[in-house]
């Protein structure tokens, strides 16, 4: 009777082992951890869409004081475009952040089925280990198995098996747990996600209602000023004549700056001349060595040589000295990073030639850009330099021109002006405000050089 209890405990404890075996051995494959999207591309999105819901905001403003006037303008159309583009961006952005909710909602469900299942194999799993122990449930039984062994090795694999047996139970009620937590947080980010992908579909849906309401007010603005073609083809005219004049004072003050630059260089190389003429000189009267008498004859013939040179030969660009060639290789180095002129506002006329937003037919060149900005808005350097000239023309109003080196910055239709000429400003240094037409429209005229070649000025901004 008694070997026979044994045999049935032996079986019973056998039937744990195989149960351990499986718990071990379980295909891990099975658990999988929930995956979330890249949070850096996610994070860019909502920053991309809260800057595009700022530049509206700025753009909103600059359009309510242009429509001051009562009367329709081509500020108002430039502002309506930019809220208009900025939108159309925003909806761009909000689609992508669906795209991204969407693939993690059809994720989480996956992983919700899986944990689900998961947490149902855990269990039955534990209730086939709790049935086993029920059965040698008393620390009489589990002695009877141990010394029951028939030599000390096997005593000792029984007692290893039954900690082993004791740690996966225990193992079993944390992995119980664990998953039970997991598939707690899963259902919260699924119900967190599916809030957030019906309240930006509101949104996207508002967003689309919107920029249908600015494309009619961008039509009704369009065919108001097709009704005063006169008007803006005279307006064209003046533009077109102060844009001249401005080409014809930035020329002049280039090739003023490039002549002074020239002359100077040629003085210092005369200088040098002169110094190193006076040491051979010198060095004849001494009592110099013969090689050091041939050395100095030699450096005064090669600074008088350079000094004629410097004299004699027509440039292009500026002469640079060793700290205006550092200032213009920093300006240079920061290309697609320097400051905007202005803190707010827009790209209201791109570079170069395009077509008139309302003439038909006609192109406008433009030699930098417009940016459209708030009344009173302060005009700042955006980099380090000299204040190469301070004027007035009609049409441009007050005109701020900035030496880099051999870069040159214009800041033109300002209402005041803070600098004088030869002036050394510093990046951020307010050079002026910008001033506001009869219509309402405050913009910036401004541009950048290299000597006497016309640069992209969104080429070396910026983003905002």
């Amino acid at each position: 009777m008694g070997v026979k209890t044994v045999s049935s405990r032996w079986q019973t404890w056998l039937l744990g082992g195989v149960l351990l075996l499986a718990l071990t051995a379980a295909p891990a494959q099975q658990r999988r951890p929930s995956r979330r999207e890249p949070a850096k591309t996610k994070a860019q999105l909502e920053r991309e869409r809260r800057n595009n819901l700022r530049r509206i905001q700025e753009a909103s403003r600059i359009l309510e004081q242009t429509k001051q006037q009562k009367q329709s303008t081509l500020g108002q159309l430039n502002a309506l475009k930019e809220k208009i583009t900025v939108q159309q961006q925003v909806i761009k952005s909000t689609s992508s952040e669906l795209r991204y909710i969407n693939t993690g909602v059809q994720k989480t469900t996956t992983n919700v089925q899986l944990t689900k299942a998961e947490l149902d194999r855990l269990k039955a799993e534990y209730a086939q280990l709790i049935y086993a122990s029920a059965k040698t449930a008393n620390s009489y039984n589990r002695i009877m198995f141990l010394f029951a062994s028939d030599s000390f090795n096997e005593f000792m694999r029984r007692l290893r098996y039954v900690r082993q047996y004791s740690e996966a139970r225990r193992q079993q009620v944390s992995g119980i747990l664990r998953t039970q937590q997991e598939l707690s947080q899963q259902l919260t980010n699924l119900t967190e996600q599916r809030q957030q992908k019906s309240s930006l579909l509101s949104n996207q849906l508002s967003e689309r209602r919107s920029l249908q309401t600015m494309k009619v007010q961008q039509d009704q603005v369009v065919q108001q000023l097709s009704q005063k073609e006169q008007q803006l083809q005279k307006e064209l005219a003046q533009r077109q004549q102060a844009v001249r004049k401005l080409d014809n004072l930035i020329a002049q003050r280039v090739r003023e700056e490039i002549a002074r630059a020239a002359r100077a260089a040629a003085a210092r190389a005369a200088a040098k001349a002169a110094a190193a003429k006076a040491a051979a000189e010198r060095a004849e009267r001494s009592d110099a060595t013969a090689a050091e008498r041939t050395t100095a004859r030699r450096e005064a013939a090669e600074a008088a040589e350079a000094a004629d040179a410097a004299a004699n030969t027509s440039t292009s660009r500026v002469t640079l000295t060793p700290e205006t060639a550092e200032l213009s290789s920093s300006f240079a180095e920061n290309r697609g990073r320097l400051l905007w002129p202005v803190a707010r506002g827009f790209i209201s006329q791109p570079f170069g030639r395009h077509p008139h937003p309302v003439l038909k037919n006609v192109t406008v060149d433009n030699r930098g850009v417009d940016i459209q900005t708030s009344a009173g808005e302060p005009v700042r350097a955006i980099f380090d330099g000299k204040v190469l000239t301070v004027a007035n023309i009609a049409g441009m109003n007050n005109v701020v021109m900035v030496q880099h080196g051999e870069y040159f910055t214009v800041y033109a239709k300002l209402r005041s002006v803070n600098v004088a000429e030869g002036q050394q400003v510093k990046m951020r240094q307010p050079i002026g405000t910008v001033s506001t037409n009869a219509e309402g429209t405050t913009e910036l005229q401004f541009q950048v050089w290299k000597n006497s070649t016309n640069l992209n000025p969104e080429q070396w901004i910026g983003r905002k």
